[in-house]
């Protein structure tokens, strides 16, 4: 695990990369850059488990619980890392179950977009569509996952990135780069 170098050499296992982080990191929204960037396919995971249940998480949340939905998403996770060359949003609390941080490492190389939970509030206070932050007192709620799963993060992740628009931006330039030109990067 390391603290992004913008000059150090890229390499995408299996021409995979999955980005982790809490809820509001950013996941999505970078994926779907990066994807486009890298002309990579892009997964946003949670997405595709509301496409194959037909139903919202909010939704798989409030009639089964969060054991169910933890089950549904190993299982698609299982899945997805199946494919190559993908660019894989993946669900905050993923890195919750072992065999998902296993499967994470094995199949791609994993980008932890860390940020702190006051900043996750402010882009999170309007979203309807995340469970887990429905509470009294969200930024607690977001200090107790960042707490519980920080760790997690780090444990599978090869390269950490703030999840701020400039070294959001760096990051995705030098992949880009790295990418395109292997041997100069």
């Amino acid at each position: 695990m390391q603290r992004i170098h913008y000059n150090a050499r890229v390499h995408l296992h299996r021409g995979n990369l999955y980005l982790v982080g809490l809820p509001g990191a950013g996941k999505s929204t970078l994926g779907r850059q990066l994807a486009r960037r890298l002309n990579k396919t892009f997964v946003d995971a949670d997405a595709e488990l509301e496409r194959k249940l037909g139903v919202t998480i909010p939704t798989i949340f409030e009639i089964e619980g969060e054991a169910s939905f933890r089950d549904r998403e190993e299982a698609v996770l299982a899945e997805l890392t199946t494919l190559t060359d993908i660019v894989l949003a993946t669900g905050g609390g993923v890195v919750i179950r072992p065999a998902n941080r296993e499967r994470l490492k094995q199949n791609g190389t994993v980008i932890y977009l860390h940020a702190m939970p006051e900043m996750l509030r402010e882009r999170t206070r309007r979203s309807r569509h995340r469970p887990l932050l429905n509470a009294a007192d969200p930024v607690a709620r977001l200090v107790e996952l960042y707490t519980a799963r920080d760790a997690l993060y780090r444990e599978v992740a090869a390269t950490i990135i703030e999840s701020n628009r400039d070294e959001i931006a760096q990051f995705s330039r030098q992949l880009e780069a790295a990418l395109q030109n292997p041997l100069q990067a």
